[in-house]
């Protein structure tokens, strides 16, 4: 043993890390490799809760780390034997299945491994000795398309749902919108339909609409609530409202919602019939502490919000920040009502995302919503201050330096500790997934590299300063596989920016549909792979809601952006990148004519028409089984809906659409685009 108060040597540093998990060595997005400092190392492990300055921190760390609580869940695949306490035991177990049957297992006791596997999916309770362990047996993929359109090649739309229009002017698309557009793309051949995240944000804050910094990913944004269809169109009527521009106000947009919202509170708290208040009862007792939590959350924040411009919880005052403190409890006995409503509000936004994906599916849309998981929650939200200990206190996430960000990303939210989830059973993690797929077809896991690794910032440190943590990708795969049966869901994963070797292997083995975007199909001499040279199991798209749309690509609105974000880039530079943009575009054209989607020569820069035309017919042709074009690319637009690492800058995730679905489908050059979508891919 070291001195108690001696610094500890690197190798002793570097050593308890990689216990903990911690990378100490890896590659950049050039292949070139990289060391974790010991700096950051220490940074880290302190976060975690296993601080290792000195040679005392480093024993008391390590003794924490070796010495964890038995285990009471274990994930296992159906069919595999399993040792279900780490060690021998005795001869037999017992195991209580969910449907009530019981299974006795023999145990081998030299190893403590079962002689055989369990071949019913589900959570089930094994008890061995006095002790009683979850066992979350799981299919060996998840759910895909195989189960659900075996041999179909379909494909789908993806949209923002706040740029979404209808009939009546409304500020900024919902729920409501959102059932309009699927019913109006499923009758037009559309199997699917992407949106981004719509988990809880901050109700009262209106500078907070960035749908990937969520307060909350256990609930719903409640401002895309349609209270009409959940409470017919008299009692659940949001009044007069504005149409809206090009760009969204969120300033005035919120809180104008919102008050309407309290209007159809009221209303709802006289008129509504007895089967309403029962079935909220019924969400309301569904929800539990989470929903309550939450309900204080937005309660408390909107007072301290409007009195202090409070950010997060840690804004508030000393005696609040305990989400279980008997101030908070004596906060909601005296604001019972504002709970209420917040909980109504959920409820209403349950109801009507549920309604979405009812007509989606009566359009004849096989797979219907894809709903999206955000990669983490803000650190000052919901989630952080009633579920702490679920999470990395003190760690940002983001990125390592790569080809599009030099200076690294932090993106400035947290998400899940490894070791919590180890030490809980996974529950805020199959909590999460429960809430996106429970009014979905689909699933999409944004940055799904975070299965196996994130790269983690402590707080003060700059996106260079990070450290990659890894995570138990084995039984968080196994998780999803076994969510995704239940719910019926099938799951992409955006595998896209600095993948580590063999997860693009793992994840197609466990059923997780990986992303091939055009813009990034190109091999070493800078050639765009052809048609049948994309994989038929990742989901194919033209391109994503963080680049530019084909035509902005094609004109180069992009590099325009770039240079305005840069001013002080070198001449030779910005010549540089128009160079090759130019060199760019005769490939992407070469590909579409060698497929037979273009004719002649490439059209000038500042003609985009044909080019997307022969984009979506590209697309159709790829062996991919499910095909998702962002509307972008079915409109022709330049813009995309959000420049990554910039906030006022650029106009992010507010642009809307220039009208209703029927509209938009029904316009000759859309027409064209959805026919030659069609024509490949018949639903």
């Amino acid at each position: 043993r070291l001195a108690g108060a001696a610094a500890v040597n690197e190798p002793e540093l570097e050593a308890f890390a990689t216990e903990a998990g911690v990378l100490i060595e890896w590659e950049d997005v050039h292949g070139a490799p990289r060391r974790t400092p010991p700096d950051t190392l220490r940074a880290v492990l302190a976060a975690l809760g296993l601080p290792a300055a000195t040679a005392d921190e480093l024993l008391d760390s390590r003794e924490k780390l070796r010495a964890p609580p038995p285990p009471d869940f274990i994930t296992v695949e159906v069919g595999s034997p399993f040792q279900p306490l780490g060690g021998p035991c005795g001869s037999t177990a017992s195991l209580r299945l969910e449907d009530g049957g019981r299974l006795d297992l023999s145990l081998d006791p030299a190893t403590g491994f079962t002689r055989e596997g369990v071949e019913t999916p589900g959570y089930h309770r094994l008890e061995v000795g006095d002790q009683t362990i979850t066992v979350a047996v799981a299919p060996p993929r998840a759910f895909g398309l195989e189960d659900l359109a075996p041999g179909r090649r379909l494909w789908g739309l993806a949209v923002q749902l706040y740029g979404l229009r209808g009939g009546e002017p409304r500020p900024f698309g919902d729920f409501g919108h959102l059932a309009s557009f699927a019913s109006a793309l499923g009758e037009h051949g559309g199997a699917a339909l992407a949106i981004s995240p719509v988990h809880a944000l901050f109700a009262a804050d209106p500078d907070r609409f960035s749908p990937y910094a969520p307060s909350s990913r256990l609930f719903l944004n409640g401002l895309y609530a349609d209270p009409a269809a959940v409470l017919g169109p008299e009692l659940g009527d949001l009044g007069p409202q504005t149409g809206g521009d090009e760009l969204i106000d969120w300033a005035q947009a919120i809180p104008a919602r919102m008050a309407a919202l309290r209007q159809v509170y009221a209303r709802f708290k006289t008129a509504a019939s007895e089967n309403l208040r029962a079935d909220l009862r019924q969400f309301e007792a569904e929800g539990g502490d989470d929903l309550q939590g939450h309900a204080r959350f937005e309660a408390i924040h909107g007072v301290f919000f409007a009195r202090d411009g409070a950010r997060g919880w840690p804004d508030w005052p000393e005696e609040i920040h305990d989400a279980e403190s008997p101030a908070v409890a004596a906060f909601a006995a005296q604001h019972a009502d504002e709970l209420a409503f917040h909980v109504f509000v959920q409820w209403l936004a349950d109801r009507s995302l549920a309604h979405a994906q009812q007509a989606a599916r009566s359009a004849g849309m096989p797979v219907g919503l894809i709903t999206d998981v955000a990669v983490g929650m803000d650190p000052g939200g919901s989630h952080a201050w009633s579920r702490p200990q679920d999470l990395l206190g003190g760690l940002n996430i983001g990125a390592p330096p790569d080809a599009f960000q030099a200076r690294g990303q932090d993106w400035g939210v947290t998400t899940f500790s490894p070791r919590a989830l180890a030490t809980s059973g996974y529950e805020g993690f199959l909590a999460t997934l429960r809430s996106a797929m429970r009014h979905a077809g689909g699933v999409r896991i944004d940055h799904i590299l975070g299965l196996r690794r994130l790269w983690v910032v402590p707080h003060g440190a700059g996106p260079t300063e990070g450290a990659y943590l890894t995570y138990p990708m084995q039984d968080l795969m196994r998780l999803i596989a076994l969510e995704s049966h239940r719910h019926k869901v099938l799951v992409v994963g955006e595998d896209l920016g600095t993948v580590p070797a063999g997860l693009r292997e793992a994840l197609d083995a466990g059923g997780v549909r990986g992303m091939q975007v055009l813009l990034f199909e190109q091999d070493k001499a800078g050639a765009f792979k052809a048609p049948d040279q994309w994989s038929p199991r990742a989901c194919a798209m033209t391109t994503t809601h963080d680049l530019p749309p084909i035509a902005g690509w094609w004109r180069g609105t992009d590099i325009d952006w770039r240079l305005r974000m840069q001013p002080d880039l070198a001449a030779d530079e910005a010549a540089t990148l128009r160079s090759e943009r130019d060199t760019q575009r005769a490939a992407l054209w070469a590909a579409f004519s060698d497929a037979g989607c273009a004719e002649g020569d490439a059209p000038p820069a500042a003609t985009t028409g044909p080019v997307v035309d022969a984009a979506v017919g590209f697309l159709a042709g790829t062996r991919a089984e499910l095909a998702i074009l962002p509307i972008e690319d079915l409109l022709g637009l330049e813009a995309q809906p959000n420049l990554p690492g910039t906030t006022t800058e650029h106009p992010n995730w507010r642009r809307r659409l220039a009208g209703p679905a029927e509209a938009l489908f029904d316009a000759p050059g859309q027409a064209g685009r959805i026919a030659s979508l069609n024509k490949s891919r018949p639903l």
